[in-house]
């Protein structure tokens, strides 16, 4: 309390302690504007560990993709990143011979399964391949018939979701699925063994 009167004092205000109160006396005044329709409040918290409940339904996941090439081969990378800010990295080598708009569009399906996987409704999906982008937002028109069966595959998954949106990004805001195709590519994957799923 005198630390408070100190630190009060240089802007001129006087604290002045309280007097004590007796608790019969709150006691009286509470039961004296007692409600009638009065109902005790439930204090059982199951989970003492959460600090907060928030509804995360207004906020949407967002989806980023994105494919490294290298003499290996393709690979692709995928994260989902969720209203609160967890990250779900996936990643995958293709072991077929593919351009790099089929690995973008590879990388994306990846991202999609995995969010319906997850009961995801609300999505925002991020690449930074324009041609991809723009072809799945309808604002270019597809020309290369290798990707006519990869459009319609993602138009397909689209039907599970509520809300998603395609927005291009520049690579170097890309950084992270950049890096999980990345990783994927530096993996020595033996065919005969099952590769567990990063």
């Amino acid at each position: 309390m005198v630390r408070w009167q100190i630190l009060l004092s240089e802007f001129d205000i006087v604290y002045v302690s309280q007097k004590a109160i007796k608790g019969s006396a709150i006691g009286e005044f509470l039961a004296s504007r007692a409600l009638e329709d009065y109902e005790p409040l439930n204090f059982d918290f199951p989970n003492e560990k959460l600090m907060c409940v928030a509804a995360t339904e207004d906020y949407p996941w967002k989806l980023s993709f994105d494919e490294a090439f290298n003499v290996v081969g393709n690979r692709i990378g995928a994260v989902l990143v969720s209203p609160n800010g967890d990250y779900y990295p996936f990643t995958c080598k293709l072991d077929f011979d593919c351009t790099n708009n089929m690995a973008e569009y590879e990388a994306c399906i990846m991202g999609l399964r995995a969010a319906i996987e997850r009961r995801i409704r609300t999505l925002e999906v991020y690449g930074d391949s324009a041609l991809v982008i723009y072809e799945l937002k309808g604002e270019w028109e597809r020309r290369d018939p290798k990707l006519i069966n990869y459009q319609k595959a993602v138009l397909g998954l689209l039907e599970e979701f509520d809300d998603i949106t395609f927005n291009y990004i520049p690579r170097d805001e890309n950084q992270m699925a950049d890096a999980l195709a990345t990783l994927a590519s530096m993996i020595k994957v033996n065919k005969e063994e099952e590769m567990r799923r990063i």
